[in-house]
């Protein structure tokens, strides 16, 4: 079988709620990763074979196919190439690098963007559920479903207080795991380890009329990070429901952003003169249980390490999405890794978790973390929503 290089992977800086990023209509910060990508490696922008974009919240602004609206506010890309938009919940990106992977591997598409877009700033999260329920056009969830599944509330917040609770995780280790978070990407931040994976972007304002204005500000680093976190801030925060451990300080943050890879065959390499940035080793999906919902990634990891043949310490920087603190601290307890080699730069608890982009842009990061560690193999995973989790292997070239 063919292999899948990846030639190029950035992302934008995170953007809070009402914050940096929430001028940009999400169809045109989407276009502006695409065409970084392009200038990124210099290919003729018609070469592209399709752009697979991720989106969980696909309604409204991001509606409509989103991907195939951002190659048209693209500045270089043309009308002839493709686009499809992806939603595996929160690992609606990953999937859509996996797809991208999957075509250059059996040898149909040689040079295909797999990237994300997610606003939640102009698109709240669960508006494609709540908003039609309000309007009377029911329910996600069907009479069958329930029937199988009982009278249960399919939750991430519940999910996430199982898996505090099944792991034996306390409050104040979620709240240690979340200062350390802010403390890692305080530190990355500081050092420039983000600047090679983050793409500069103008800071818009929109005016009263709703026009949207580009301003000489720009937006290079991310705006969740709180750079002066204490515990003791973090321990105050109240939880999320009664007598619960989880809140919004040991959770991922609210975040606006968008991210991308592209990924090319051999072929493209030689064609094109591209210097491959790693290759894809392994890439596997499953389903678990929808009702704890967040434990997946943990029976995915241990699938994928045995499919690839490889142990968890063959692998030296991992990419476990910190929806909440209590999944990344379930899964290092589950798999035994080494704390030190998970992400390394901080999550998204500090750093944002913009849904729909998260996949790409933490394959950004872990790509990054590689070169600046001269580390070779790297894994990531995320939860996502109805209890699955994608997992992607790659090695560092």
């Amino acid at each position: 079988m063919a292999e899948a290089f990846i030639v190029a992977a950035r992302r934008t800086a995170g953007g809070r709620r009402n914050g940096r990023l929430s001028g940009w209509h999400p169809v045109d910060l989407a276009a502006r990763v695409l065409d970084t990508l392009i200038e990124d490696t210099r290919i003729d922008p018609a070469a592209v074979d399709d752009v697979i974009m991720g989106c969980v919240s696909q309604i409204g602004e991001q509606s409509t196919n989103v991907a195939r609206n951002a190659v048209l506010a693209s500045r270089l890309l043309p009308e002839s190439v493709p686009g499809t938009s992806v939603d595996r919940q929160c690992g609606s990106s990953q999937q859509t690098l996996h797809f991208a992977a999957q075509a250059v591997m059996s040898g149909t598409m040689d040079c295909v963007i797999a990237a994300g877009i997610e606003s939640m700033t102009r698109i709240p999260m669960f508006s494609p559920s709540e908003l039609p329920r309000k309007a009377g056009l029911g329910e996600y969830t069907s009479a069958d479903m329930r029937r199988k599944y009982g009278d249960v509330q399919f939750s991430q917040f519940i999910g996430a207080e199982m898996m505090a609770q099944k792991y034996g995780l306390s409050k104040r280790q979620l709240d240690e795991y979340a200062l350390s978070s802010h403390r890692r990407a305080a530190a990355a931040t500081r050092a420039g380890r983000f600047s090679r994976e983050i793409i500069p972007v103008a800071v818009r304002r929109n005016d009263t009329a709703g026009d949207e204005t580009a301003s000489d500000e720009m937006h290079t680093a991310d705006e969740g990070i709180r750079f002066d976190a204490t515990l003791e801030a973090i321990a105050g925060v109240r939880p999320l429901q009664d007598g619960g451990l989880i809140t919004a300080a040991n959770a991922s943050q609210i975040c606006d952003g968008g991210s991308g890879v592209m990924l090319a065959s051999e072929r493209a390499l030689k064609r094109f003169g591209l210097q491959p940035l790693a290759r894809i080793h392994h890439m596997s999906v499953i389903g678990h249980d929808p009702v704890i919902m967040l434990e997946a990634p943990i029976p995915a990891t241990e699938l994928a390490l045995r499919k690839a043949g490889m142990e968890i310490q063959d692998i030296d920087a991992f990419e476990v999405n910190e929806a909440f603190a209590s999944v990344p601290l379930a899964w290092l307890k589950k798999t035994g890794a080494d704390p030190a080699r998970l992400n390394v730069n901080g999550g998204a608890i500090a750093l944002g978790h913009p849904l729909g982009a998260s996949g790409t842009k933490l394959m950004a990061t872990l790509i990054h973390v590689l070169q600046q560690r001269e580390g070779r193999y790297g894994l990531q995973t995320m939860c996502e929503g109805g209890g699955m989790a994608n997992v992607t292997i790659i090695e560092r070239l």
